[in-house]
């Protein structure tokens, strides 16, 4: 059973409904969004969950006046840049399956919703959630559990956002995003996933080698069906 605590209300319901959406948001000034599909799943279910859901989320701000959302996006709208490529906070998309396109998509949902409406929103770009790292690519991805806490707590304290993006990872030695440019809402992570670098290195995400060259990993070798280019013009 997970632990509760004082002041804590549960509420269970469909964010794809507005009623739903309405009675989650009453009263709310900040949202912290991490529902929704976490996985590649085919498309049909993406578009339900993790565009018509956070659609709904957006509407159900405007109406109840909600001043910021911090929204779980991911490293896998950019997981088809090579693992050579270290990403800058205005890197381009390139998207390794039909969740990082919406989480793509959900970015450019956040930035119109500033934008339209004046609604905050905090797009966190998650790499790997762990405990500790539990193969090679998470010495480049890793979000360690505190750095994530200090993550959420900044996204929520930090003054006049307005519309920002934050890569979500630890102070990583083999970081593929450059998570020490300076950032608008203070995140400065500590750890390092470096430290269990020895018990980790050598054990692949994926045994497909087309994982360990693309920056998603394993997301990259579902459905992949072209074939590998040499030349750079095609990267």
């Amino acid at each position: 059973m997970s632990q509760r605590y004082e002041d804590e209300d549960v509420m269970h319901g469909d964010l794809r409904q507005p009623e739903i959406v309405d009675r989650l948001l009453h009263g709310i000034d900040v949202l912290v969004h991490m529902a929704g599909t976490s996985v590649e799943k085919p498309l049909p279910e993406i578009i339900e969950n993790n565009l018509v859901a956070l659609h709904q989320v957006y509407e159900g701000a405007r109406r109840q006046s909600v001043r910021r959302i911090i929204f779980a996006s991911s490293n896998h709208a950019f997981g088809m840049h090579r693992v050579e490529s270290m990403l800058e906070q205005n890197a381009p998309y390139r998207p390794d399956g039909f969740y990082g396109l919406s989480k793509m998509w959900g970015e450019g949902l956040a930035r119109l919703y500033w934008d339209k409406h004046g609604i905050e929103s905090v797009c966190l770009r998650i790499g790997s959630a762990e405990k500790v790292p539990v193969n090679r690519r998470h010495l480049s991805t890793w979000l360690g559990p505190e750095d994530l806490i200090h993550l959420i707590e900044r996204s929520i304290e930090a003054p006049n956002v307005g519309y920002a993006e934050v890569w979500g990872i630890s102070n990583n030695t083999r970081a593929y995003w450059n998570v020490k440019a300076p950032n608008v809402i203070g995140y400065q992570p500590q750890q390092n996933a470096e430290e269990w670098a020895f018990a980790v290195e050598n054990i692949e995400a994926h045994p497909d080698p087309l994982a360990s060259q693309y920056q998603g990993g394993a997301f990259v070798v579902n459905d992949y069906s072209r074939a590998e280019q040499t030349s750079e013009s095609y990267r």
